[in-house]
């Protein structure tokens, strides 16, 4: 038993014990914070950052979400700073005025469609947090601009400094004025239709062999302008996601993190519509009473030669409607586009990437910030969704095939003035099937048995058609009870061809039956082939050729029907005008290129930049899944400028697994060794891991920025 004066002695030794316990864990504690303080890759640095990776990806670490921002200015004009400039001076409506003659329609639409003033009241519509965030991105683009100015071409700079409100006209032209709505169709060019396309899947544990939720994204844009991809991650104190973004979007717009993540396609959304006025002296005829125009006079710059300006009115006439455009028939036709009074698409996109379960993305969702695509969605605890997001007007008449053409503008009973609210839209999460898709087509065949049944929206949601592409994509998954993550990377290269399989077995018959000497040779070619658009396929030319001059709506003998979705369109409508099509086919074919069965990647090209090579994929009117569209070169062969253009695979296991790719690479600026880097994977049909980490960064650092 302890005497009081060895109780004491003890408790004193344990004091300084303590103490001195106490004052080495503070000396090491200290030394740590220092070490890591110095910026070192142990924890989050004390000051923002950009790392970037061999691949040219920005990870961006933010001490605050303005740095955030800031930095993500600075990075997007490192990798793209001219083509930023130039879109920036476009969404203006001052691109005359700075680089000529070329860009007159350009300034025309965008002052017509009123981008610039809209830009300067959406800004002022913002939160003060969100628009603080715009002035941090903003100024990390002017930031580079004056930190670097050997590196931005000086046609470009007349457009610095860049506004906030450049940022919010440039997000207008991008959404508004061309994915829902662009000159070329109000001009009768093309219809309603975006050429513009994408693939997105969602595959629940139910179908997965991990029993872990899968994500595809797989946007198909023109390989050019404002349509290109800009990879990146963006950490921040509530955010650390990974994804991709247009550029000039300050923002991701598909992404996803630790716990969910979410694709966008172009869907069949009837975001626009062009009316038909009745003149009634200087005005217009609307219920029954003379309305005026309201009126505004533009004064367009335009760039001369000898560097002078040469100013050209530019009078714009606005219906309740909206704006004058066109002229059918000697009436006037106005302009209604959605979405016009709804500025907060980049503060929703930016919480939906914050969010952390369903909950909470669809909080952001209900928003409707968002005027068109679909949203495919899939998160850790299992959960997929699809959404066909968008702004829908309310119409008291008519399906979709009626607001597809020139509406009367005479009455206020065709003037929608609302929106379906979030609840009214289609929508399905965790569906009996385990898997959904999309393939530009409508809500009603994302996956099978139905899951979502038209007859239960208005007619002119979305209209009741299913095409090749959209088949096939719904095939693979269909087949595959258990889908492994390398699975589905397989499945997003395959190029085989679904309009084949459905039309061989008709063809080739029929070509043996009527076809000439040419005919059959033809047919043996056909027979022969793998029916794929691999770079070493033969017969794929021929086929492709074969197609270009058939009319594939008046080509089957049954339509596509909606009780038989994936076995629809069948048959040949008229056998002998497809045999000698066939034939007239061929004779080109072995013109061109001295054979019959030449391979697909001799005459397919996946070309960007300096890089040349042998191209796999193709249109997805073949019913290829692998989209890739060409354009024709003087030497007779194709040169790849729209098509697969961002690719996310992404499994919510723990950790997350993830493959993308930016076929083109992520940077323009001629500086850069990205500008086309990415290509020979695409041709290898590869995918690249996501470095997140800031150990797997380190392992693959290029440079860093520290602000």
């Amino acid at each position: 038993m302890l005497n009081n004066t060895t109780l004491l002695i003890a408790l004193r030794a344990s004091r300084w014990q303590n103490v001195l316990r106490a004052f080495i864990i503070f000396i090491l504690s200290l030394c740590l914070a220092l070490f890591l303080g110095s910026q070192g890759f142990g924890s989050a640095p004390r000051h923002t950052e950009i790392l970037w990776d061999t691949q040219g990806v920005p990870h961006i670490y933010g001490n605050n979400n303005r740095g955030a921002f800031r930095a993500f200015g600075w990075a997007q004009m490192q990798s793209h700073g001219n083509l930023l400039l130039r879109l920036y001076g476009q969404a203006r409506g001052r691109a005359a005025e700075y680089w000529g003659e070329e860009y007159i329609d350009s300034d025309k639409w965008v002052l017509t469609m009123g981008v610039p003033n809209r830009a300067n009241s959406w800004y002022k519509a913002q939160s003060p947090t969100f628009r603080s965030y715009l002035n941090a991105f903003a100024d990390g683009i002017n930031a580079y601009a004056k930190a670097h100015p050997e590196l931005i071409d000086d046609e470009v700079e007349i457009v610095l400094p860049v506004k906030p409100e450049d940022v919010l006209a440039h997000l207008q032209r991008v959404l508004n004025f061309t994915f829902i709505v662009n000159p070329e169709q109000v001009a009768g060019m093309t219809d309603k239709g975006s050429s513009a396309g994408s693939n997105a899947w969602a595959i629940a544990p139910k179908r997965s062999a991990s029993g872990n939720a899968m994500l595809l994204a797989n946007p198909h844009l023109p390989w050019s302008d404002l349509f290109l991809w800009y990879e990146a991650q963006i950490t921040a104190p509530g955010i650390d996601a990974y994804g991709a973004t247009l550029v000039g979007i300050p923002v991701l717009a598909i992404a996803f993190n630790d716990n969910l993540g979410w694709a966008h396609t172009v869907n069949t959304h009837d975001g626009w519509d062009t009316y038909e006025l009745t003149l009634a002296g200087d005005g217009y005829r609307f219920d029954n009473r003379a309305r005026a125009f309201e009126t505004k006079t533009h004064s367009l710059k335009i760039k001369q030669d000898d560097g002078t300006l040469r100013e050209q009115p530019l009078l714009v006439k606005s219906s309740i409607h909206g704006p004058v455009v066109a002229e059918k028939d000697g009436k006037p036709v106005a302009l209604r586009v959605v979405g016009l009074d709804r500025p907060g698409v980049l503060e929703q996109w930016w919480d939906m990437a914050r969010s952390q379960n369903l909950n909470q993305f669809e909080s952001a969702l209900k928003r409707l910030q968002l005027p068109m695509f679909t949203v495919m969605y899939a998160d850790r605890e299992g959960h997929i969704m699809h959404l066909f997001n968008g702004q829908v007007p309310v119409h008291s008449q008519g399906d979709f095939a009626y607001w597809q053409g020139t509406i009367p503008g005479d009455t206020s009973k065709t003037l929608w003035t609302k929106i379906h609210p979030y609840r009214d839209l289609p929508r399905i999460i965790d569906p009996a099937s385990g898997w959904l898709q999309n393939a530009n087509d409508p809500p009603w065949t994302t996956t099978f048995p139905p899951a979502i049944k038209p007859g239960n929206f208005p007619p002119y949601m979305a209209p009741r058609i299913m095409d090749f592409r959209a088949q096939r994509s719904a095939r693979m998954l269909a087949e595959d009870e258990k889908i492994s993550f390398d699975k589905m990377v397989e499945y997003k290269h395959s190029t085989r061809m679904e309009l084949a399989d459905r039309i061989l077995d008709d063809l080739i018959p029929a070509v043996r039956k009527q076809g000439g000497k040419l005919g059959q040779r033809a047919a043996d070619v056909l027979e022969a082939w793998d029916r794929q658009a691999n770079a070493d396929s033969r017969g794929a030319v021929l086929f492709a050729f074969w197609v270009e001059q058939m009319d594939l709506e008046q080509a089957f003998s049954k339509p596509w029907q909606e009780g038989s979705p994936l076995t629809t369109p069948d048959g040949l409508a008229d056998p002998k005008s497809a045999v000698a099509k066939l034939e007239a086919a061929a004779a080109k074919v072995e013109k061109t290129y001295g054979s019959l069965d030449v391979a697909w990647g001799q005459a397919f090209r996946l070309k960007y930049g300096n890089v040349d090579l042998p191209a796999n994929g193709g249109d997805g009117e073949l019913g290829i899944f692998r989209v890739v569209e060409f354009a024709p070169t003087p030497d007779g062969r194709f040169q790849s400028i729209v098509g697969d253009s961002y690719v996310a695979a992404v499994e919510f296991s723990k950790p997350v697994r993830a493959m993308v790719l930016t076929s083109y690479g992520n940077a323009t600026q001629p500086n850069s060794p990205h500008v086309g880097d990415q290509l020979q994977l695409f041709a290898r049909k590869q995918l690249r891991p996501v470095w997140r980490t800031r150990q797997e960064i380190k392992a693959h650092l290029q440079e860093r920025k520290v602000f």
